[in-house]
């Protein structure tokens, strides 16, 4: 996995560990669900997340295969 591609995918792992951190926070000390728009925000950043890095996986096998 290059360099630039880690950052990307270290820095989208903080922003949802962050978002969920706070998801907890908000559920254990003021007894409130998140909203259902956070938790799609939350899942579209994990599907993005995990496409990439499928994406990398599938380039492998095709340049395998060649």
């Amino acid at each position: 996995m290059s360099q630039s591609k880690r950052e990307q995918v270290s820095s989208h792992l903080r922003y949802i560990r962050l978002e969920l951190k706070e998801m907890y926070q908000s559920m254990i000390e003021e007894n409130l669900l998140p909203e259902p728009g956070e938790i799609r925000g939350i899942l579209t950043q994990m599907e993005a997340l995990l496409e990439a890095l499928e994406n990398k996986g599938k380039s492998k096998v095709n340049l395998k295969s060649n």
